[in-house]
């Protein structure tokens, strides 16, 4: 019998339905940050819907026990793949005490957490690069067998920390993996605006590195492409550059109104590949998600996204005076 697609990847059934499931997670909690924002209950959403396939699919290829990752602010499937819970994110979206990222000292989004490897986020665009190639640096130097993975819009890679982190990590062939997710806007400038080449994975050449386009949509795809670029890495062969060409299904942020620069009609059309819907249906093709299973399972994140939205709504805040801490000497 001819083996699944994930099958001839290595995926197993169990793994490829965990990844719907994350995919599925990363989805209603980012719903329900758009609500409690629009009900005044939260200050900031910036979203990582139509955007799930390429993050989790990345995240899945990596080692999740020992890689670094340096998030871009959109990336939520790709930390809940590295173990932060629901909890974590509404915590910090109500800037509460607890946050893990930044005890509600930081805009949602700027993810953080130090147990699983998640480097700090920074509120200028781009700056994670040169900390994801520091980090492999470490590795190279340390002769530690971890890769370093790092995402950004293809907005920031017209950035000059894109420019001079990939020159680094080319010159030093270090074991950093670089991941485009083009969701064709930055914030309202559209792609043929933004680059003169043909894709952002054309300028991996000039970095002496692989740049390799990957359909952003099919979790599978981006698997394969991270994969690879993961043996690449800790084999001492050097960087690798990856375009996961996806859409951006929201506004760039809660504080911008899309409708003023691109058609609803441009919208609905990329709706129709949602990452959600198509993946769901490979699975169900497959016999690996059935209409009872999918009711379950969003059943249960349903519960935990509830749960997680009482909980950090209710949290304490962070006391005033703490606002001094971490600024002088103690």
């Amino acid at each position: 019998m001819a083996k699944m697609r994930h099958e001839q990847i290595g995926l197993s059934n169990d793994t490829v339905l965990e990844m719907f499931k994350t995919m599925l997670l990363a989805r209603k909690i980012d719903e329900r940050m758009w609500l409690l924002n629009r009900a005044g209950k939260i200050p900031f959403v910036i979203s990582c819907q139509g955007q799930e396939a390429a993050q989790v699919g990345a995240a899945f290829a990596l080692d999740r026990e020992h890689d670094y990752v340096a998030p871009y602010y959109r990336d939520l499937g790709v930390v809940l793949a590295f173990g932060m819970t629901a909890k974590d994110i509404m915590l910090s979206g109500f800037a509460k005490a607890e946050d893990p990222n930044s005890g509600g000292r930081q805009m949602p989004g700027h993810f953080g957490q130090k147990k699983n490897r998640i480097l700090t986020g920074s509120s200028p665009v781009t700056t994670q690069v040169p900390h994801a190639v520091g980090v492999a640096l470490a590795a190279k130097m340390e002769k530690k067998n971890f890769a370093s993975f790092v995402t950004l819009g293809e907005g920031s890679s017209n950035q000059g920390d894109f420019h001079e982190g990939l020159n680094f990590a080319g010159v030093h062939k270090l074991p950093v993996i670089t991941m485009v997710e083009n969701n064709k806007y930055a914030i309202s400038v559209p792609l043929e605006k933004q680059l003169a080449c043909e894709s952002v994975a054309d300028r991996g050449a000039s970095y002496g590195m692989p740049g390799i386009t990957v359909d952003g949509n099919d979790p599978l795809a981006v698997f394969e492409a991270v994969s690879e670029a993961r043996e690449r890495a800790v084999a001492g062969k050097g960087p690798t550059l990856i375009e996961a060409v996806t859409y951006r299904l929201t506004a760039h942020s809660s504080d911008d109104d899309d409708r003023l620069y691109r058609d609803r009609d441009e919208v609905d059309e990329a709706k129709k590949k949602d990452s959600i819907f198509t993946f769901a249906a490979y699975l169900k093709e497959n016999n690996i998600l059935t209409d009872e299973i999918e009711a379950n399972i969003n059943k249960d994140i349903d519960q935990l996204v509830n749960e997680a939205t009482d909980y950090a709504e209710n949290a304490a805040y962070a006391e005033p005076e703490s606002a001094l801490k971490y600024v002088y000497e103690e």
